[in-house]
């Protein structure tokens, strides 16, 4: 009897802890499912196109005249690459003034391949558009409660070019004579046309008086309103003030150059043409064992996909092989400088990040992870690294960065995802994975890998990109991890004695106060908080 007590008695002790850490793990509602699926909608390439010509029914019957200098300013969406001819031909006039050429890049394709590669251009492009389009750009119109109407987001011009202000308007009560000025500091006021019975001042100014005694006039001629922009100053923004009596409103005009899409055309077929949307990129450092297990199980799936590896071992070995770019490095660069070069040297849609010691298996299906992002507006998506013991790691962590005033900012890492993603019940949002992810390879490309963090880093990457990156996790798709035990028979060779003196130095102070240096001066970070 006293022996069972005693069994239950070790049995309590064991479980009970067991049970309180499960019970602390285990959230307390289940994550919401939300759609982050390319939004299929029409997304206007020019945000500010409306009808200037065609008034509402309330203002058809004023009369305007077009000023042809003003309107032939602004944006008609139909862009012509077509030579100017000099107005005098005169000998050496060639050689006085550079001579325009033009390029119609469309020609280096035959009639065939024209056809079908527009579509698929625009097919990417739509992709594109949906991708990038944001709620914020969309035009929004203040309507009169002060009582002026305006636009209150979504007005973008290119630098020096000029645009139409849409949705400027006057609610006024009645009275005698009516007013608005616009005052900008960036660009100037000028009108497309002129409405009669409307007095206007400070045409191709930076200030814009209207005034009429009839508001309909007066609000017929705010259409004809025109902002151009005169201070060269990308990625800035203009804020335009908008007032008339005893009343005042403010409107952002931004100024920036059109987004320049990086679109991938691969071959048009059933499914997804691997070896052409996806290039594996690794880097390894004195385990060329290693490497070759990892190019070998990829031939197994993947024989025709291309294999790039940056190098920086002492004693270079060529890896042999179709479809492998091998790039060789200076002897211990570093971790996040190989991350750097091999990154840089993938060309196609997206690129697999690899560690040299994984290994491919039936469940290491790549095809999945290019279904979630080219059906979803996530930029990276990581999978699963399972170890010999059986457990499979996601390394899921959220990032989050609260203002701490003067003395820095505060970084937040927990474990842990946002919600599961709609179609992909597999699948997570996330703000950090593990090292074997799929991304967009330009965005990557974009946030880059710090090259001073040379030894152990990972994390870094994903703080980086906060922000920049839309990063999702999905545990159907794993790779394995090579193991590190090392057997008392197995004999250690120098490569791997070496290896372990890099990677696991006996004295990491170095490593830590390089770390936490670039947190501090790099990032403004004060403080980490991590779990």
């Amino acid at each position: 009897m006293r022996s069972i007590k005693k069994t239950l008695c070790c049995l309590l002790l064991v479980t009970l802890p067991l049970g309180i850490f499960v019970l602390c793990l285990w959230p307390l509602k289940p994550h919401p499912t939300v759609d982050v699926n390319y939004r299929i909608s029409s997304i206007s390439e020019n945000l500010l196109k409306h009808k200037l010509w065609e008034p509402p029914e309330k203002y058809a019957y004023i009369p305007y005249k077009v000023k042809e200098t003003v309107a032939g300013l602004l944006p008609k969406n139909n862009c012509r690459c077509d030579k100017e001819e000099p107005v005098l031909k005169l000998p050496f006039m060639g050689h006085i003034f550079p001579q325009t050429s033009v390029h119609q890049f469309q020609q280096v394709f035959n009639d065939a391949e024209q056809e079908v590669l527009k579509k698929r251009r625009q097919q990417e492009y739509q992709r594109f558009l949906e991708r990038s389009h944001s709620p914020a750009d969309a035009l929004i119109i203040a309507k009169a409660n002060s009582p002026l109407e305006y636009p209150t987001q979504g007005l973008q011009v290119r630098p020096l070019k000029t645009i139409m202000i849409p949705g400027l308007s006057s609610q006024a009560p009645p009275r005698n004579l009516y007013r608005v000025n616009l005052t900008a500091t960036l660009g100037t006021f000028d009108v497309a046309a002129e409405v009669d019975q409307v007095t206007i001042e400070g045409v191709g100014q930076m200030h814009l008086s209207l005034s009429s005694s009839q508001v309909d006039n007066l609000n017929r001629q705010l259409q004809f309103v025109t902002y151009t922009n005169t201070v060269f100053n990308p990625n800035t923004a203009d804020t335009v003030k908008f007032e008339t009596d005893g009343h005042q409103a403010f409107f952002v005009i931004k100024i920036q150059h059109a987004t320049i899409p990086k679109l991938y055309i691969s071959e048009d077929q059933p499914g997804y043409n691997i070896s052409a949307l996806v290039t594996i990129v690794t880097k390894t450092f004195l385990r060329y064992d290693r490497l070759r297990e990892l190019i070998a199980s990829i031939r197994t799936f993947y024989p025709k996909v291309t294999i790039v590896i940056a190098d920086d071992n002492n004693n270079p070995e060529k890896m042999e092989g179709p479809y492998i770019d091998q790039y060789f490095m200076p002897f211990g660069k570093g971790w996040f400088a190989g991350r750097n070069l091999a990154v840089s040297q993938a060309t196609t849609k997206y690129l697999l990040w690899v560690d040299d010691d994984f290994i491919f298996t039936a469940n290491t299906k790549i095809e999945k992870l290019v279904d979630v992002l080219e059906k979803t507006t996530l930029d990276l998506v990581g999978g699963a690294v399972r170890e010999k013991t059986g457990f499979a790691t996601t390394f899921r962590h959220q990032i989050s960065v609260e203002q701490g005033g003067e003395e820095g900012d505060c970084l937040n890492i927990r474990m842990g995802h946002y919600h599961t993603v709609l179609d992909f019940p597999n699948c997570v949002v996330t703000d950090g994975v593990v090292n074997f992810f799929l991304a967009r390879t330009d965005r990557v490309q974009r946030v880059g890998f710090d090259p001073r963090l040379s030894r152990v880093a990972h994390s870094e990457f994903f703080i980086d990109g906060l922000g920049m990156l839309h990063v999702g996790s999905c545990d159907h798709v794993s790779v394995d991890h090579a193991s590190k035990i090392q057997l008392p028979w197995n004999k250690i060779n120098g490569n791997t004695k070496m290896y372990k003196e890099f990677r696991y130095p006996k004295s990491s102070e170095a490593s830590v106060r390089l770390r936490h240096g670039l947190f501090y001066l790099k990032n403004r970070f004060k403080c980490m908080i991590k779990n």
